[in-house]
């Protein structure tokens, strides 16, 4: 698997392995939450403040608005954080599980994050799991949030709230503990009441492929090193065991439709649950996913199902994934190929095309009172990814880590080799050319499309 990605904005592998070193640092000082297998290539944000969950609400640590921060969970494991949230922004936090690589993990394992008022309700709460297909180690995310709604009784006050994140899984998983990047967004408030009823119908028919010559656009590790798309086809490699991360700006009233292809293969075999997808909103909420793509050396393609355009009032509806699509911003693409094709196909990289279309007009957004933050389309999003620049936010990880020079430089060493031969590896197959710069989607007005009735939002 790869650490860190050739890309044009990284100004060298030194400052990658360096910033992997800092990771590893913060891994190392804890020994009781060490891995013992292949850590993940994950790349977190470099700026995310180590926290310890805790054990009780009543010794809870808080959460800053617009903060990232990293934690680990062992198997089993419920960890407890703070909110101090007023009575007029809807709040939410998302945590990102991180499994080592090389582990086995199970039907059942899966991140489960609530958060609750002071009397021990559930404002919301949302799981993300490996499933039946594709249960192989790769990143799952989850959120949960308070929101202030007309006519709500409950989570509408000003005060303490509390964040629970939970790890379950089964016993013939590896009992390695899953590191944990944790975000806190706040979505202001309405400057006045607008619609309260989630969309009942609206265009459903999939875009016809988008023209023109495939662009290569190799995807990042994670959410903050995400590569940006916009219409059309993307080219990227993809290695067995590897998942890549890419962002889509998506605004007020446009709507989103996305797919990947898997190139063929020389050799003979089948893998069931080849190649996974999964859409997540800008507060990294879980949308859709795919995961029943079967692979048999023949080129396949899956795609999301369609999705309504991004409107504040979906968030009223009932039907999963929908009531997600609830704020304009960056929505982002995980695709995660299954280890077992290259048990069966060869270990190497395999061919992926990304197809992305955001249709229609943006429109004005729902009012807000206050500075829209990550629910809004502009510049490179949450965790821009101009990538790790500097020695300001590795040094401090490493003094964080309080582990001694020498220990340091064997492991900075390690990484830098491992960087060299996996960049000399990619350029000897044909890395993708991605600049990180963002390409905004050219706006048109989208053909008249069939639409999708569900009827009243009553009968949901």
């Amino acid at each position: 698997m790869k650490w860190q990605r050739s890309r044009g904005r990284v100004a060298s592998a030194g400052a990658a392995a360096m910033c992997a070193v800092a990771a590893l640092c913060a891994v190392v000082a804890v020994p009781e939450r060490a891995w013992a297998a292949e850590p993940s290539p994950y790349v977190f944000d470099p700026e995310a403040r180590r926290i310890e969950g805790a054990a009780t609400t009543s010794d809870a640590r808080p959460l800053d608005s617009g903060a990232t921060y990293r934690d680990s969970i062992e198997p089993g494991g419920t960890l407890v954080y703070r909110l101090d949230l007023d009575a007029t922004a809807n709040a939410y936090v998302s945590a990102v599980a991180v499994p080592p690589l090389g582990t086995t993990v199970a039907y059942g394992d899966r991140i489960k994050v609530s958060l609750q008022d002071r009397r021990g309700g559930d404002c919301s709460s949302n799981d993300a799991q490996f499933g039946s297909a594709g249960r192989f180690p790769r990143p799952l995310a989850a959120y949960a949030y308070r929101t202030i709604e007309n006519g709500a009784r409950s989570c509408q006050e000003a005060g303490p709230y509390y964040v629970v994140v939970e790890r379950t899984g089964e016993n013939t998983s590896t009992p390695e503990p899953w590191e944990l990047e944790i975000r806190h967004v706040t979505e202001p408030g309405l400057t006045a009441s607008g619609p309260s009823e989630a969309p009942s119908e609206w265009p459903s028919a999939s875009p016809a492929p988008a023209g023109g010559t495939p662009r290569e656009r190799e995807g990042g590790t994670s959410f903050f090193d995400a590569e940006a798309l916009a219409d059309g086809e993307w080219t990227a490699r993809i290695e067995p065991g590897e998942s890549l991360f890419y962002k889509v700006p998506v605004d007020w009233g446009q709507q989103l439709f996305a797919g990947a292809d898997l190139g063929s293969s020389d050799g003979r075999g089948f893998v069931s649950g080849a190649l996974t997808m999964s859409l997540y909103n800008p507060a990294r909420g879980l949308v859709d996913s795919t995961g029943s793509m079967s692979y048999n050396g023949k080129q396949k393609t899956t795609a999301l199902d369609p999705l309504p355009p991004v409107a504040y009032e979906n968030r009223f509806g009932s039907r999963t994934g929908d009531k997600e699509m609830r704020f304009a911003g960056w929505y982002y693409l995980r695709v995660s190929l299954n280890p077992q094709v290259g048990e069966e196909f060869g270990d190497k990289p395999y061919g992926l095309t990304m197809q992305v279309n955001v249709e229609g007009r943006a429109t004005a957004g729902p009012g807000y009172d206050g500075p829209a933050g990550d629910f809004a389309v502009s510049g490179g999003g949450p965790g821009d990814p101009g990538g790790v620049s500097g020695d300001g936010g590795t040094m401090a990880l490493v003094a964080a880590g309080g582990i001694g020079a020498g220990t340091v430089l064997v492991l900075g060493l390690g990484v830098w080799t491992l960087l060299a031969r996996r960049a000399e590896r990619r350029r000897g197959r044909g890395p993708g050319t991605g600049t990180g710069t963002v390409e905004m989607p050219t706006q048109t007005t989208p053909p008249t499309q069939p639409t999708r009735s569900y009827g009243p939002p009553s009968a949901w």
